[in-house]
């Protein structure tokens, strides 16, 4: 059993077998828990090729497991960048659809006050009553909404075919007990033969309120950036994966400015604000410093899938412990010529000698 001292979020990019879909696994966990299943908008954007619309919204159908009590113990949602293990011209599955915007403002504003559990047909209702105008049917089964002078407001669409089998599984956050939770879960993905996708990650999530001070935020983005890639080639990133990259050069320059570790942090989140950081990177550092509500994370995402919980948490305490020397008062020692492979990286950090020699033979 691996223990973790910190508080940490999983998310995995899990495929369901043809026939099935990311409702069977949120069923099968409330089924194990006597628990519910709440349908929910979930946003998600993807590239577009619509000329003048880089980027469409989108607000696709998720499935939240809630215990008795009325707690989350996980999520099953879409993820738009799994693609090429479906079939697309397979006919839509009843009663499945999304939400489609130009405008992300519009989008958070459908997801407040439209009814997820309701139909395509219906479902963008209240909306129009906001504009004053009606849903009307589109090509496809597509419902339009428009505003009194026919601009788009949104179009709810059925899915392409196949999209309801990605499931990004995402646990509640854990605090203890990780292991047993974690491997609840993905038996029950296993039992239903649940996949590993072909662009699919694993993604964690790990509490930043520790690390919010100048000089930890400093020391984990120069041990990210010194040994980033030496990391992905131990953890075996999927090179299918999307969305993932290295950060601009203007962190490591804003960071490594002189008076940056003398700062408060509130004044060190001002000067990382102003590095244009996006979250569709190797690590995630925007919630940490955007004060993103209830998501004050950093969240690494170079991990492959792992149907096996022992490898996620082997990978979660590999980072806690790069956590750990990130708040240690002293900077990364990096001289001009360092070694940044892997091995350099290991003799660094707090680990127990068993740890290391784990991650050593891996390597091999």
């Amino acid at each position: 059993m691996t223990t973790i001292n910190w508080r940490i979020g999983i998310e995995i990019e899990l495929l369901a077998p043809p026939g099935k879909s990311r409702l069977d696994l949120a069923n099968a966990i409330a089924t194990l828990h006597n628990g519910t299943v709440r349908r929910f908008f979930h946003p998600q954007s993807e590239p577009s090729k619509v000329p003048g619309t880089p980027i469409f919204h989108n607000l696709t159908l998720g499935y939240e497991v809630l215990n008795e009590r009325q707690e989350c113990i996980a999520k099953c949602v879409d993820d738009l960048t799994l693609q090429r293990d479906l079939i697309r011209k397979f006919p839509p599955k009843a009663g499945w659809y999304r939400v489609i915007s130009d405008d992300e403002r519009l989008l958070r504003l459908i997801q407040r006050q439209a009814d997820a559990t309701q139909s395509i047909q219906t479902v963008l209702e209240p909306i129009g009553d906001l504009f004053g105008t009606l849903p009307h049917l589109g090509p496809g089964g597509m419902m339009g909404l428009n505003d009194e002078t026919g601009a788009s407001v949104a179009i709810a669409a059925p899915l392409p075919g196949e999209r309801e089998r990605p499931c990004e599984l995402i646990t509640a956050a854990l605090e203890n007990q990780h292991q047993e939770h974690l491997e609840q879960l993905l038996g029950l993905a296993r039992s239903l033969e649940f996949t590993a996708p072909v662009e699919g990650a694993t993604h964690i999530h790990f509490d930043a309120s520790k690390l919010q001070s100048a000089d930890a935020i400093a020391n984990l983005v120069q041990i990210l950036w010194t040994y980033g890639d030496a990391l992905k080639q131990l953890m075996g990133t999927n090179p299918n994966c999307r969305r993932l990259g290295q950060w601009p050069k203007a962190l490591i320059d804003t960071i490594s400015s002189p008076d940056f570790r003398s700062l408060d942090w509130p004044e060190a989140q001002s000067r990382l604000k102003q590095v244009e950081l996006t979250k569709y990177c190797d690590f995630n550092l925007v919630n940490c410093i955007r004060n993103i509500p209830n998501k004050n994370t950093i969240e690494v995402r170079i991990l492959p899938v792992w149907l096996e919980s022992q490898a996620i948490l082997d990978a979660a305490a590999l980072f806690v412990a790069i956590l750990n020397r990130a708040l240690e008062p002293q900077p990364l020692s990096l001289e001009e010529g360092t070694s940044r492979d892997i091995h350099t990286l290991l003799e660094k950090l707090p680990l127990s000698p068993a740890q290391r020699t784990a991650w050593l033979c891996k390597h091999q």
